[in-house]
């Protein structure tokens, strides 16, 4: 099986891209984040032409959350992060999928950092951390899936000094990635690629896709189960040069 994650930054502006990378990858389950869409706006029709169904939370502005199998065997398990009644914001969505649990999340992004929106992310990333403990209990192939927004180490960025002071690379949020992992999941990249400099996004500025000047916050932590089945893992890095493509390039796993 074949599990991609795919922060598109905008599903309808990009839909040419992704359509033409689902042809070309054919990953059997894809999550995807920043769809930038509301609910009666996502492109349902145009994913089932392609051979996908799809389960999805959208949201008009920067946010929205999808998870696309070939398969129509898909259970939607919720649509909101637990913890928080009042927040409405679309960045996770969970399903059972082929027999695994899937949590499609798009972790906010922080900046500028301090300040009521590092807050947000420092208590979002709790309530993520919470839940996910609940999940790691049941000892089933779970996988958490999506942008997290986060470094983990200097190995994931391409000049660390650059980054001390933003939302995605302070020692809060690395710490807070560090606590997660710490439950038992494994850094599906790291586990097959320990060593490697491997980036999943690239900004829009100053070349840094041409320079490689990129950083790795797309991230897939796998459950005990799940991750006996890992096989191989690995970043579709030229998808980020094709035109009108986002700023993140596909990340996908084998099982």
């Amino acid at each position: 099986m074949k599990i991609a994650t795919y922060n598109v930054n905008g599903v309808n502006g990009r839909l040419p891209v992704l359509l033409r990378w689902l042809q070309e990858a054919r990953p059997d389950v894809v999550c995807l984040q920043e769809l930038k869409a509301p609910q009666e706006k996502f492109p349902e029709e145009a994913f089932l032409q392609a051979g996908y169904h799809a389960i999805w939370h959208g949201q008009k502005s920067w946010n929205g959350v999808a998870i696309l199998s070939r398969s129509s065997d898909i259970r939607e398990l919720r649509r909101v992060l637990p913890g928080d009644p009042e927040d409405n914001h679309s960045r996770y969505i969970e399903a059972f999928v082929n027999g695994i649990v899937i949590g499609c999340l798009y972790l906010p992004n922080g900046n500028p950092a301090p300040g009521p929106k590092f807050d947000y992310k420092l208590k979002w990333f709790k309530r993520l951390t919470a839940h996910a403990a609940d999940l790691i209990e049941a000892d089933m192939p779970i996988a958490l899936i999506g942008d997290f927004n986060v470094m983990p180490t200097d190995l994931d960025v391409y000049k660390p000094e650059s980054w001390i002071d933003d939302a995605l690379f302070r020692p809060e949020v690395r710490a807070a990635f560090k606590k997660l992992m710490k439950q038992g999941w494994t850094d599906a990249i790291r586990k097959l690629h320990p060593d490697e400099k491997i980036y999943t996004f690239w900004d829009y500025f100053r070349n840094a896709y041409g320079r490689n000047a990129g950083l790795r916050i797309d991230h897939f932590l796998l459950s005990p189960p799940l991750a006996a089945k890992l096989k191989k893992a690995g970043v579709d890095k030229h998808v980020r040069g094709w035109e009108k493509s986002s700023d993140h390039a596909p990340t996908w796993i084998i099982l």
